[in-house]
Formats: C-alpha cells, structure tokens, sequence
C-alpha cells in the first residue's frame, strides 16, 4: 500500500504544483491583459488633431508674448528712468561740490583772518543730515555767504530726493526683470510644445501647418493699389512696408528690421511712416480710432481673439499682411481666418 500511495501522493503534489502553476499562468495572462489594456498607448493624433494643438499652442505662445512685450516696455522705462536720474544726480552733485569749493575758499579766508563761520562749518560737514538739522545756523553768516549756504542746502536735498526716487526705480526694475523672466519661460515652453508636436508630422504635413492660409506673393500693382486706396500718406507709407516685409521670419518679441512679431512689424511698419506706435496689441487697439470692419481701409490695424493677442496690417479686398507664427513668415493672409475682434485707424 505504501509503494501505491506515495506515487498518488507524488501525483497528488505533482497535480496541486501544476495547478497551481496554471493558476499562475492564468493569472499573468490575466493580468498581462489587463495590463496591455491599459498600458497601450493612446492612437496617434492624427494630422489634423496636431495642427489644430499646435495652432492652440501658438495662440497662447502669442498672448504671452504680448505680456513679454508690455512687461519689456515698462522695464526699458523704468531703466531710462533710473538713467536719467543718476544722470540728473551727477549734474548736481558737479554743481553742489562746485558751491562747496566756493564756500571753502571763504572758509580758508576766514580762518586766517582767525575765525570760521558756524555757517560754514555746517555747509562744508561731509554729514547732510547734520547740516540739514543746523542750517537754523545759517542766519550768522552775511547775506552773500548765506546765499551760498543755501544753495547748498538746496543741493543736498534735492540729491537726496533723487537718490529715493532712484531706489524706488531699482526696484521696480527688478519686479519688471522678474516678470519678463516668467512670460519668456512660458513663451519658450510653448513653442517647444508646439516643435515636439510638430515632430510628429511628415515633412508634407508641417509644411501644410504654414502654408495652408498663404497666398500667392503680391506683385508690385497690389502694393501700389493697396498704398493708394489708404486714406491718408502715412497709412500708405505703413502698407508699403508691409508689403516689404513679405517673407521675414516670425522671431517672438522682435521689432524689425528683419524679423517680427505681430506687433512688431505693425509698430515697424508705423514708425517708418513717422507715427509712433504702442509695443503691445491691447495697447494698440487704443491708439487710434476704432472703425467697423464694414468700412476697412488700407493701414487699419486689424486684431484678432478675445484677448486682442494677434494684430495685422490691411491692405484692403478682405486681406491683411501681418507676421503669424513660428511656421510661416510674415504673409498675406483673409482677415477671417481668427476671430476678429476690432479695428483701429491710427491716423
């Protein structure tokens, strides 16, 4: 019985290990489905899905640029500003240290002659505020010194004052720097989106991404008609120079004279023609006076989305120039491709 038994038990342990193992096997197929299931990647987005992601990321690219540039204009004012006034501050320390000079040439008189003048002693101290706080001492000194104490009196105060104004500057300075820092990183975030997405495309279809709103390139007749149907030589100067910028790259915060954004070449495009323009779009829309699109004409600013993130030049028969996104160079393009949101005609 015991030559018999061990065998069914070995068949008893043999047939539990292979269930066992079919239980196992079963549960890795198991969950090797399951995981498959989940673990696959999402369908590729198709041609059109990328575009239209890509088209997102730019508009929002475009925004933030916007916000870059009015943040760059603020800071090139405030550094201008800092400029001026360390420039002012320079000025009149030359003139302050000239009055000093003239007092110490009465001082050295005077002590010679066996006295200083308390006068003068508190307006040749190297410590403002302790002359500031003595100059009740002034009156002592003769009406001619007294006016020269005075001046520098006036001097030091007026240095003072600037060097507040100036430390008011630095830091407003820095929030600008700071701020240009964060919309240049969310700019170049999005457009590295967009290139990665882009990737994905054939050659065929990334090229479909910028040319599918281009036009034939005008010929010389529809500038020159463009330029004459404006109202005014100054708005057909701009359409001019528009029309000259045809194929220069889009570059984000650039003004010319070989690469723009899209208020950059319509700030260009002005300021060829002697009028300045705003930095900004949605301070652009304000620099002129708002007109219906019914009654468009050449060099009207046209804008486009709610936000007034896009801006482009017409030229008239329901066109625009203006300078779109990384994939495609400044370009004739329909008005009605975006979202229009206004006009402004700037003179």
């Amino acid at each position: 019985m015991g030559t018999h038994r061990r065998p069914r038990q070995r068949a008893t342990g043999g047939g539990r290990a292979r269930t066992a193992a079919t239980i196992t096997l079963a549960g890795a197929a198991t969950a090797t489905g399951l995981g498959g299931g989940t673990g696959h990647a999402d369908p590729q987005p198709t041609a059109a899905q990328v575009r239209a992601k890509v088209d997102k990321l730019y508009q929002e690219a475009e925004v933030a640029t916007e916000k870059y540039n009015g943040a760059k204009e603020k800071a090139d004012a405030a550094e201008q500003r800092l400029e001026d006034l360390r420039d002012e501050a320079a000025r009149k320390e030359d003139r302050l240290n000239s009055a000093r000079e003239a007092l110490g040439s009465v001082a050295a008189a005077q002590y010679r002659s066996g006295g200083l003048d308390p006068a003068l002693q508190l307006a040749l101290s190297s410590d403002p505020d302790r002359y500031l706080d003595g100059a009740a001492f002034a009156e002592r000194a003769g009406s001619r010194q007294q006016a020269e104490v005075g001046r520098v009196r006036k001097g030091l105060r007026e240095i003072e004052q600037l060097r507040g104004a100036a430390r008011v500057e630095v830091s407003s300075l820095k929030s600008r720097r700071a701020e240009l820092k964060r919309h240049r990183e969310t700019v170049t975030g999005k457009l590295e989106s967009a290139r990665r997405l882009l990737s994905r495309l054939t050659a065929e279809e990334r090229a479909d991404v910028g040319d599918r709103a281009s036009r034939s390139a005008p010929g010389p007749r529809e500038s020159l008609s463009a330029s004459a149907q404006a109202p005014n030589s100054r708005a057909a100067a701009a359409v001019a120079y528009a029309y000259q910028k045809l194929g220069s790259p889009y570059v984000w915060g650039a003004t010319g004279p070989n690469a723009f954004d899209c208020s950059g070449l319509t700030q260009a495009a002005y300021r060829a023609a002697g009028v300045s323009l705003p930095r900004t779009t949605y301070a652009q829309i304000d620099a002129g006076r708002r007109v219906p699109r019914s009654e468009l004409a050449p060099g009207d600013l046209v804008f486009f989305y709610s936000g007034i993130s896009h801006v482009g030049i017409y030229v008239g028969n329901g066109q625009m120039i203006h300078a779109p996104n990384p994939s495609a160079p400044v370009r004739v393009a329909p008005v009605d491709e975006m979202p229009f949101a206004g006009a402004t005609r700037v003179v």
